[in-house]
């Protein structure tokens, strides 16, 4: 067995905790493969992305820095911003290519790229963005022939395949390979779906119901050709499910109905078939005996099932940004947005988008044949961003002057090793609207009196912020806000000190 293993992470799209079986006993969404997984290794109860959205997160776990340190300080890239993860910047890919391991992204990457416009066309792709829908005029008049710059060939990937963002939700609608559009976008589609998907340019023949499927395929490819040789790889592979419109007509034919959660409950099985099928391809190439194989999601979930939400306004429920009471109370979470039953961040208060648990506390899955303890649990707190600062002490890599400032190395709690102190002592919390909290062992202390994510919900009445135990309370149902100043205080100086390193 070598020193270097292969490494495969899987970053799922709005997975929820209690989506996955093995995290939540009474999911309605069969997940199989997700549950051998942690049978064979460890299952992580304390995850946390590093925002409660997916670019942030995504940079985050790429760079183990969090993404406020960068140009984008709250919500995500939309589909024609410039690249930002900045340019040399230390990423997982670079740091592993340069001891040897070929490296590949395939699947969603929404960290921005660089387009350039058909002659006479004269568009500032650097100019203040978001853009949350670009006007037809200006998508119309980039040249998709041309290479993107600064995607992720440029930034320490040797093969990139993939989709520039949510391939059911943003334009351009493309499959790019490299640095190339491999049709390159030349039909403006204008029609809107419910939920998140917008008009804009897209290839040719392009079916909205097969990303996935295409990915898992390239993926296993990817897999069989590395499998023959003696180089190392990292595989970064990120599906687009179970990302909204979760809309029977995007599920593909292998996953209709396999859930008892409606569309969403299936794009979710999508999720687990996908893992399934890279354990597969692990055990044919005799492989698996030395991949680290790591499952995980970029934020938490919406809720059970989205479409319910213009049922609540016809019934006069809803109105807009729901401002709701009841999202409030963790005994009635995920309702009546659900017509399932299914709890997708189980009893955390919250979904995406927001500062509470829901919105970043995720399953995280670790598994390497013959390392880690099978069917063992950590409770220990971490952080993605960690996953950078693992795989350089996993192979033995110095990190110097580019070491990032929010990545600490978590291998003995990954390979079940004794440890005799916390290992990670803090972490800050980062909702969808830009809002701050921090956790100190059992204390989390939230700088809003919201939840600041995608669905709103009253403020807390006559307190800066909110302040809870997690440990005796952790679905943040009492404040202590105004009970315990000294922890408040306490922790928003910490706050301010991370901030400033």
């Amino acid at each position: 067995m070598t020193d270097r293993p292969n490494i495969i992470v899987i970053m799922a799209d709005d997975m929820g905790y209690g989506d996955v079986g093995c995290y939540n006993p009474d999911s309605k969404i069969p997940t199989p493969n997700m549950d051998r997984l942690a049978a064979q290794g460890v299952r992580f109860t304390d995850a946390h992305s590093p925002s409660a959205v997916c670019t942030p997160s995504r940079y985050g776990v790429l760079t183990g820095r969090y993404c406020w340190r960068s140009r984008l300080k709250r919500s995500v890239l939309f589909g024609y911003e410039p690249p930002l993860i900045e340019k040399g910047r230390l990423t997982i890919a670079s740091m592993l290519k340069k001891v040897g391991y070929h490296t590949a992204v395939i699947g969603k990457w929404h960290l921005g790229l660089g387009y350039s416009t058909k002659p006479g066309q004269n568009l500032d792709f650097d100019a203040p963005l978001p853009w949350p829908e670009a006007t037809r005029e200006q998508e119309e008049s980039i040249d998709f022939t041309q290479p993107l710059k600064g995607g992720p060939t440029e930034l320490g990937f040797d093969y990139f395949f993939g989709t520039s963002g949510c391939s059911t939700a943003q334009p351009p609608y493309g499959f790019i390979e490299d640095d190339r559009f491999v049709e390159p976008p030349n039909v403006y589609r204008a029609e809107r779906l419910w939920g998140s998907r917008r008009p804009g340019m897209t290839s040719q023949g392009w079916d909205d119901r097969e990303p996935d499927s295409i990915f898992t395929k390239k993926a296993v490819q990817y897999i069989e050709e590395r499998s023959t040789g003696e180089q190392p790889f990292f595989l970064f592979l990120c599906p687009s499910s179970p990302h909204d419109p979760c809309v029977d007509e995007l599920v593909p034919e292998i996953g209709k109905n396999k859930s008892r959660a409606g569309p969403r409950g299936d794009m979710v099985w999508m999720v687990d078939w996908m893992v399934g099928e890279i354990m597969e391809a692990l055990d044919r190439t005799e492989t698996a005996a030395n991949t680290l194989i790591l499952v995980t999601s970029d934020n938490g979930a919406l809720p059970g099932d989205l479409m319910a939400e213009p049922r609540m306004v016809d019934a006069g429920m809803a109105d807009g940004e729901l401002e709701t009471p009841w999202i409030m109370e963790t005994e009635r979470v995920n309702l009546p947005f659900n017509l399932y039953g299914h709890k997708s961040c189980g009893d955390w208060r919250g979904f995406k988008g927001h500062i509470w648990e829901g919105g970043h506390r995720e399953p995280l899955i670790a598994s390497w044949p013959g390392r880690t303890k099978p069917n063992s649990v950590c409770d220990e707190l971490v952080g993605l961003t960690d996953l950078l600062a693992t795989f350089s002490a996993l192979n033995h890599i110095q990190l110097n002057d580019d070491k990032p400032e929010d990545s600490i190395n978590i291998l003995p709690l990954l390979l079940g090793e004794p440890v005799t102190e916390t290992m990670r002592n803090d972490l800050i919390h980062h909702s969808g609207a830009g809002f701050f909290s921090i956790r100190e062992g059992p204390w989390k202390c939230i700088f809003d009196t919201k939840g600041h994510g995608w669905f709103s919900s009253p403020p807390v009445p006559g307190s800066p912020g909110q302040l809870y135990n997690i440990k005796d309370d952790p679905f943040e149902r009492y404040d202590m806000w105004d009970e315990r100043p000294d922890i408040t205080t306490r922790l928003a100086e910490l706050l301010r000190l991370h901030q400033g390193n």
